[in-house]
């Protein structure tokens, strides 16, 4: 028998979660985007909205997206942040302090803006302390300047609009035009990138498919442009963003690999105290700590094992440890040739 996918919540608290991200959201949501917030299946939620209009005497209403149903509570809507309590108050004060170096100076400005807003209307502030909460900046991306993109990029998505972007990737010389479907935008190590398709040009008769859908760093946009037309697009039906990202480790997504590691020292408590991949297995030894799991991304693998210094060591796949020997190699020439030279 296959395991429950969330044994952690019960059947209650799933129902209150979903009801309360119904009513409070604002927002149609999506059958799959319910089932991946709640971490279940799709009948699970199906069910929890027939036990919803049943026990709280509320219509919820289902649409049609393409093949996607879409769900929203109608005609109800709730006091203003009279359900907003001090303790969630000041954990929407920690995610808004722990997403600046992500946000920008206008989006911060704006989010804090809302969030006095929000406080201003509790009828019991209680002990709300922004001042508790702060981000370190060092080895971030500062997004001011691409606000603009940011907002473009929101509204396309939630438009289901095209755009026509100038994009300059560091591998090529020019920045390149082309046209997308944007689908996601996530965070991954101090960046935010985009999740999108590929588009025909629709001014263009020829089009050849990709070879794959583009991750793009948003640092890299030139210029985004929403496409006025009355032309939208579907999200694949089966379009899973956890499925795509959150199940192997690497960013890149390139053929998969068991990749097996040892650590000692501080490396072992930090790849200890960390998730890596969904199926990772961690072992320990003594002071070693031994993990396995699923990668997609063989340079990420090899900055990562050699970003722990001695204190890593890669025992498998053997070609990657191969290619960590060559970089290692290629460093000690090169701090070699520096000493040589006297510099």
């Amino acid at each position: 028998m296959p395991k429950k996918r969330d044994m952690d919540k019960s059947y209650g608290e799933k129902v209150i979660r979903l009801f309360a991200g119904l009513m409070f959201s604002g927002r149609p949501r999506s059958l799959t985007e319910l089932a991946n917030t709640l971490n279940c299946s799709k009948q699970t939620i199906l069910r929890i909205l027939r036990d919803i209009e049943s026990s709280y005497q509320v219509q919820v209403e289902r649409t049609e997206r393409g093949r996607e149903a879409i769900f929203c509570i109608k005609g109800q809507k709730p006091p203003p942040a009279a359900y907003l309590t001090p303790n969630e108050m000041n954990i929407l004060w920690m995610c808004h302090a722990f997403t600046e170096r992500l946000l920008g100076k206008k989006m911060f400005e704006e989010a804090k803006e809302a969030l006095d807003k929000s406080r201003a209307l509790l009828k019991d502030p209680g002990y709300i302390y922004d001042a508790n909460f702060a981000c370190m900046y060092s080895g971030s991306i500062d997004y001011t300047k691409h606000q603009d993109t940011i907002s473009s990029l929101i509204k396309a998505m939630n438009d289901r609009s095209l755009c026509k972007v100038v994009y300059k990737s560091p591998w090529n010389p020019k920045p390149k035009t082309f046209y997308i479907k944007p689908l996601k935008l996530f965070s991954y190590k101090e960046a935010l990138y985009l999740h999108a398709l590929r588009a025909k040009d629709p001014w263009q008769k020829k089009y050849v498919e990709p070879e794959f859908d583009p991750v793009l760093a948003i640092h890299r946009f030139k210029k985004v442009e929403i496409d006025d037309s009355k032309a939208h697009f579907e999200v694949p039906k089966q379009y899973d963003f956890q499925k795509a990202f959150n199940q192997t480790f690497g960013i890149i997504k390139d053929g998969k690999f068991v990749v097996e590691a040892e650590f000692t020292g501080w490396a072992a408590v930090y790849v200890e105290e960390r998730v890596w991949s969904a199926d990772q297995e961690i072992t320990r030894d003594g002071d070693k700590v031994r993990i396995r799991f699923t990668a997609s991304s063989e340079p990420e693998i090899v900055s990562w094992i050699l970003s722990f210094g001695e204190e890593g060591r890669l025992l498998g796949p053997v070609d990657v440890q191969e290619r960590i020997k060559e970089r290692i190699a290629k460093m000690n020439l090169s701090y070699l040739t520096n000493t040589l030279s006297g510099c």
